[in-house]
């Protein structure tokens, strides 16, 4: 009887509905890893976000005891930095989890990407955090002006894990989601999300 119970526990899934912002600067490629996530599909054309592009994935976990089902809601913003701080409250709020995106031949995007999940913290309160360096299909085809070090020490202020990654091939897109949908699982609805951010990122 016990073990009938047990099994009945684990076959029913919990489920849980969450936001997930994609954050980082323009032409990182947030919008191809979603369309390849979502779809399994890449476009080469580039065509700018205009505001926010809001995108589904329903995914099951195991967080501990629990079986999480999942509806993930992606919402992948437009990274001009303008636009951050002009609609960031109506696209930031209720975010439970954040995708970091940086391109691995510009430097520049990895560091601003501090900015960009600060102002996420600001808005929504502390959330899991994943970094997704992208690109790495051109790692044999441009200079790499960055490594594992500078993505670690960036990374680690958020307890980030990361991945680097390619919409274009699809290395590690799945992984990259799964992580963030994983640890937005594990932290459940009583994860902080206060309406501050915590007092080192203020």
């Amino acid at each position: 009887m016990e073990g009938r119970a047990r099994t009945a526990r684990v076959a029913h899934a919990e489920r849980m509905k969450a936001k997930v912002c994609l954050v980082g600067e323009a032409a990182v490629g947030k919008t191809s890893l979603v369309r390849r996530f979502v779809l399994d599909e890449f476009d080469d054309r580039y065509v700018t976000t205009l505001g926010a592009k809001v995108s589904k994935k329903e995914m099951e976990f195991d967080a501990g005891e629990r079986r999480v089902h999942l509806d993930m809601t992606v919402w992948d913003i437009m990274g001009e930095r303008g636009f951050r701080d002009l609609l960031k409250d109506a696209y930031f709020t209720g975010a439970r989890g954040v995708l970091a995106v940086c391109d691995v031949t510009r430097y520049s995007t990895l560091k601003e990407l501090d900015e960009w999940v600060v102002s996420v913290f600001r808005v929504a309160g502390a959330m899991p955090v994943v970094y997704a360096v992208n690109k790495i299909d051109l790692r044999d085809e441009v200079l790499l002006l960055y490594g594992e070090k500078e993505i670690a020490l960036h990374a680690r202020a958020f307890d980030a894990p990361w991945f680097y990654t390619s919409a274009k091939t699809g290395e590690n897109v799945e992984a990259v989601f799964r992580t963030l949908g994983q640890r937005v699982a594990a932290a459940g609805p009583a994860f902080s999300r206060s309406e501050t951010a915590p007092e080192r990122f203020k």
